[in-house]
């Protein structure tokens, strides 16, 4: 594959310069005023899935330059790279397959050679086996009682993901079943999320690709410590009450768990990337493999939809190139993401790994380093939530955050005929944020004078809105299929490489240097500021 060409030497770059000079100055009122049919023309839809990006602070010749943009860029040959099994993450020499963990079986998809389909689905055929023996109260602790509660560790990929899944569809979970998530060293997250659990009916997945993840393997021993002490420091139990999610299996095997019990993956599958492989465990468990594969399935229709589709139709083309379109064209420098959904409290969450993780770089895929801004700070919370915290900011606030609001047509219960409310909100506060309102419009409601100032909504905030049918397995498989995406878009416009991630990894490095610092003998730390603090520390933990 030939090296793309950077964003700001492409024929369209220039043009779309000209294009957000010319709308800076123009608000949406008099974009929709001009162009009648412009909420119609400015949507698109494919599997449930309707964005209305009408909001947009954009018009039909900037949209047509934008994608002039992405047919010069390298998009089309690096996102068939990626479905071809190339090694696209050049920086750690592997592909980036993770759209093979939901093909369907006999589906052929390869890697150095290997069809990697009938790997996938044994591993998944494993996993509804163990789920299955869990699920009907087959499986077994060391005393003989079934299980209860199953305890997720994991961080970064291997608890956001699940995590996420596991509240976005808790009630399609079994009943009878608790599920909690570990992920922070802190030790206060295990003490919290075990304190009222049984040992005895508690079982442990530990998620980690290596069997070294440094915080993963804190609480993983921090587990088996707080399990063994209820069995009498019976070795044995540790197999009955552990599994694994890893490829080390002389690690989980010296750890005490059966090798028999660890479910693999493999290394084009990035963290980021892997809540539909085996880290999926903790929610095949809790939804049962039936739903779990109607889940893949929803991530299948996306991908098929993102390969497939012209890009005009495309919804994950066109939300990437939107992405790009307010970072680098408009200047905007976050994004936030709104669902109107409770179940999806950690959705944004798991985006701003998703996002900042991928594509926050500062060198182009030949190491040279970027001339423009390469993502926006991800953030945000569900409605209506939200609207008692930060929307005040987003409406009146002097800084732009463009917005993605997500919502659901059909309730999972509203018995008391709550969910149009929750739309009615949604809507809303998409409408303020793209017409807001004026001085003129308050004194006609009869606003004192000396209020109207204080009441007018700029408007003329960027904001898509994605409509989903109804939250399911399968739709949410597609709504982070259709992000995980846009993110490629974006990042293949920016020319970066979204699949690395040497940030996260020098952090941990550093951390390893200075752990032995806080202990035994004083040793200077390597600048003065972490000095002193590993100083006062020290003396306050009586190390002095």
């Amino acid at each position: 594959m030939n090296a793309p060409a950077p964003l700001d030497t492409l024929p369209a770059h220039r043009s779309l310069l000209a294009h957000a000079a010319r709308l800076r100055d123009i608000h949406l009122r008099e974009l929709f005023s001009r162009e009648p049919g412009r909420a119609q023309a400015m949507s698109a839809e494919a599997h449930d899935l309707h964005l209305d990006f009408s909001k947009q602070r954009v018009d039909a010749a900037a949209m047509g330059d934008l994608l002039a943009l992405l047919g010069q860029s390298g998009f089309a040959a690096r996102r068939g790279a990626m479905f071809a099994g190339e090694r696209i993450n050049v920086t750690e020499d592997r592909a980036v397959l993770h759209v093979a963990l939901r093909a369907p079986r006999g589906t052929v998809m390869r890697t150095g050679g290997r069809d990697v389909v009938p790997d996938v689905h044994a591993v998944l055929d494993r996993m509804a086996a163990f789920a299955d023996e869990v699920r009907a109260g087959r499986w077994r602790g060391h005393t003989g009682r079934p299980i209860r509660a199953i305890v997720n560790i994991g961080i970064g990929g291997s608890d956001l993901g699940p995590a996420m899944a596991n509240d976005a569809l808790r009630d399609f979970a079994a009943p009878g079943l608790d599920f909690r998530f570990v992920s922070n060293v802190d030790p206060g997250d295990f003490a919290w999320k075990t304190q009222d659990l049984d040992p005895a009916e508690t079982l442990f997945i530990v998620a980690s690709k290596t069997f070294t993840t440094q915080e993963t393997m804190a609480n993983a021993r921090t587990a088996r410590a707080w399990s063994l002490a209820a069995f009498g420091g019976d070795e044995r139990s540790v197999a009955r009450h552990f599994v694994a999610v890893s490829t080390a299996a002389d690690l989980v095997a010296q750890f005490g768990i059966d090798p028999g019990n660890m479910f693999g993956f493999w290394d084009w599958v990035g963290g980021r990337y892997s809540m539909d492989s085996a880290i999926g465990l903790a929610t095949m468990i809790a939804i049962g493999p039936d739903a779990f594969r109607d889940m893949l399935a929803g991530f299948r229709e996306v991908d098929v939809h993102f390969l497939e589709a012209p890009p005009e139709r495309n919804l994950p083309v066109l939300m990437g190139l939107l992405q790009v379109w307010n970072t680098d064209y408009l200047g905007f420098g976050a994004h936030a993401v709104l669902p109107y959904c409770q179940h999806l409290h950690r959705f944004t969450a798991y985006l701003q790994q998703l996002e900042m993780e991928s594509n926050g770089k500062r060198t182009q895929l030949d190491g040279r380093p970027v001339s423009w801004t390469t993502c926006p700070v991800v953030w945000g919370e569900p409605g209506t939530n939200g609207q008692h915290a930060f929307f005040q900011l987003l409406h009146q606030g002097n800084v732009t955050v463009p917005a993605d609001v997500i919502a659901f047509a059909e309730p999972n219960a509203d018995s008391l005929g709550m969910h149009d409310m929750l739309f009615a909100n949604a809507v809303a506060q998409a409408r303020v944020m793209g017409f807001g309102q004026t001085a003129d419009e308050l004194r006609a409601l009869g606003t004192p004078e000396h209020l109207v100032e204080h009441k007018v909504m700029p408007g003329n905030r960027p904001t898509s809105f994605l409509l989903c049918r109804k939250r399911t397995p399968r739709a949410l498989g597609r709504l982070v299929a259709l992000y995980e995406h846009a993110t490629f878009t974006a990042g293949a416009l920016w020319n970066v490489n979204s699949f690395d991630q040497w940030g996260v990894e020098l952090g941990k490095k550093v951390c390893g240097t200075l752990l032995p610092m806080l202990d035994g003998p004083r040793q200077p730390a390597p600048d003065a500021s972490t000095d002193a603090l590993i100083a006062r520390y020290r003396a306050w933990r009586g190390r002095a």
